[in-house]
């Protein structure tokens, strides 16, 4: 969707400091980090949201995860700790219809998140 500011990055339409891309996922530093890490996984192929992933994105949705925990260490939180995190919604956060996975570490992070 164009209309979708992720799909903008992946189209190169919007400057990110993108960290890795491959053919099927994209990693970026967040724009308002909640973190000292705050890193950003999401598909080149636009999905809504969590809710709309099918059983043919299972290989993707693999791989945001195996990108996330790559990410983490390549940014140097692997071994104190980080949290990823899907929103899902609008009370479960979500505030960019595109799924993502949030890759926070830096700090020490809190239970429950809020």
């Amino acid at each position: 969707s164009m209309s979708c500011i992720f799909c903008k990055i992946v189209a190169g339409e919007i400057p990110a400091d993108i960290l890795y891309q491959d053919d099927d996922v994209m990693c970026f530093r967040d724009v308002a980090p909640q973190a000292p890490t705050h890193l950003l996984v999401i598909p080149k192929k636009h999905i809504g949201s969590i809710v709309e992933l099918e059983q043919s994105d299972t290989e993707i949705a693999g791989k945001i995860l195996v990108t996330a925990t790559k990410m983490a260490v390549q940014d140097g939180v692997s071994e104190s700790g980080y949290r990823v995190a899907m929103n899902c919604g609008d009370e479960g956060g979500q505030t960019v219809g595109h799924i993502h996975m949030h890759v926070l570490g830096g700090r020490q992070m809190g239970w429950p998140p809020g």
